[in-house]
């Protein structure tokens, strides 16, 4: 039964895994492909394009392997946070807390193996499939294209590591695990001991600053070369994961705004006040979501300032990127595929999170059931929280993905004649299907946890671990 728990546990992650690692093999082999082409066709300054070309694959594996460690983090600390008990007790009969940690370490890297092995089998049909589709519909010429390139070794073993390391520090709460918590329910930290902890908040602080100011440095250094992307790359990397780290002090309070505009009744006033009551737990269930629609956001922004500041630098210069028309729509076409990669890892990940946390509520439960509230008021509680998730993690993450993927764009091809600084481009229709899709993807992953968690009889609940 252990056994069968704990799969159900890394499911997510293992997919996580093998999108990542899918997502690295595809953007290698088909941008190998494309810089072919360009090189077969000698289209526009082919030079310069695969070299764009090549940062932005760069760019883009980097990102989903950065997503997909933040994603795995994020869940190995909800299924640390679902075992404190049963780590307590192994504790109180001998166990140390390393070696609980160790053997949480050793299931990452399992997790990862896995993961990045079917990832790669499915990332190079995938590529080969595309393509030859794009050469049956006349998208791109029949070349003899090379798609087995060694290279794709690199994000395999770049998954397997980042999940292995991901899953170190997301189980660094078992090292806080005392033997005496195995005679209590495994709880959360308040936000008194969140706000203690400085040495954390502080570098929270520390990584959010200075990488604004490099992405700031990345977007001034794009206005003389393309290589500012990699500057702001960084710097988009450390103030994210700055964000990420103080989420807890930062996500709490959002959520106890978005609260109040759900009404005075005792769901929504519990709903708001769990959010700043458990801070780790509203924030790990909602940076998930954040990050979702930054990353769609982002990448829409950046794909369609692309295509705008492609079309003023072959307006400035139509002799130098003759026949990049081309290169720039298949570029967008098959980059915006990629983005349902990145997309679909944060929402497994957020997915995951949601319904662990739910289910692993089933003690807190039980106890509002047992205080009087009925199991209808107990899921318009968890469906109060769920709303005031969306709404604080839908715009904020609008806001981020806009300027990220404004900075990406603009530090990429600020440099090209023509172009300069310009406003980000922002396809609505698109922030409008995320907004949707993200309250269904809430709704979905919390209501059914819900109603099987106010299923189980107080009294059963009580005693859950």
């Amino acid at each position: 039964m252990r056994a069968m728990g704990r799969g159900r546990e890394h499911g997510s992650s293992i997919l996580v895994a093998a999108l990542s690692s899918a997502f690295g093999v595809v953007l290698i082999q088909v941008t190998g492909a494309l810089s072919f082409m360009i090189s077969a066709d000698n289209i526009g300054r082919s030079t310069t394009v695969r070299m764009m070309l090549a940062i932005v694959a760069f760019v883009f594996i980097v990102i989903a392997v950065y997503v997909g460690s933040i994603v795995t983090v994020n869940t190995f600390a909800t299924i640390i946070a679902g075992r404190t008990r049963t780590i307590a007790l192994l504790r109180l009969i001998g166990s140390s807390a390393r070696a609980q940690r160790r053997a949480v370490a050793a299931e990452g890297f399992w997790v990862g193996v896995v993961g990045a092995s079917i990832g790669a089998l499915a990332g190079t049909a995938m590529s080969i499939g595309t393509v030859r589709i794009a050469v049956a519909q006349s998208v791109v010429p029949d070349l003899d294209y090379p798609l087995f390139d060694p290279l794709i070794a690199a994000p395999i073993l770049i998954v397997v590591l980042s999940t292995w390391l991901a899953s170190w520090v997301g189980s660094r709460r078992v090292l806080t695990v005392s033997p005496m918590q195995a005679v209590g329910a495994s709880g959360e930290l308040s936000r008194e001991e969140t706000l203690s902890r400085t040495g954390r908040n502080l570098t929270a602080v520390v990584l959010g600053v200075t990488g604004l100011l490099l992405l700031g440095g990345g977007v001034l250094l794009g206005l003389i070369s393309p290589l500012g992307i990699l500057v702001g790359m960084v710097g988009g990397m450390l103030s994210f994961s700055g964000l990420i780290l103080g989420s807890h002090l930062v996500m709490p309070s959002i959520l106890r705004l978005t609260g109040r505009l759900l009404g005075r009744s005792a769901s929504a006033r519990l709903a708001a006040a769990n959010a700043l009551r458990y801070p780790e737990r509203s924030s790990r269930a909602t940076i998930g979501l954040v990050i979702g629609v930054t990353l769609i956001t982002m990448f829409a922004v950046a794909g369609a300032s692309y295509q705008d500041m492609m079309a003023r630098a072959q307006a400035a210069q139509p002799e130098v990127y003759q026949g990049v028309d081309k290169v720039v729509a298949v570029t967008v076409a098959i980059f915006s595929v990629l983005i349902g990669f990145s997309a679909l890892i944060a929402a497994v990940g957020m997915v995951n999170n949601l319904a662990l946390s739910v289910l692993q509520r089933t003690r807190e439960l039980g106890l509002l059931r047992a205080l009087g509230f009925t199991a209808k008021q107990v899921r318009r509680m968890i469906l109060a929280e769920s709303t005031q998730m969306t709404i604080a993690a839908v715009g904020l993450g609008l806001i981020l993905g806009v300027f990220y993927g404004w900075a990406g764009a603009q530090s990429l091809l600020g440099a090209q004649d023509g172009v300069g600084v310009i406003a980000p481009s922002i396809p609505w229709l698109l922030v409008v299907l995320c907004v949707v899709g993200a309250a269904a993807l809430t709704l979905a992953a919390s209501v059914s946890p819900a109603r099987r968690a106010t299923t189980v009889s107080p009294v059963v609940a009580l005693a859950a671990d």
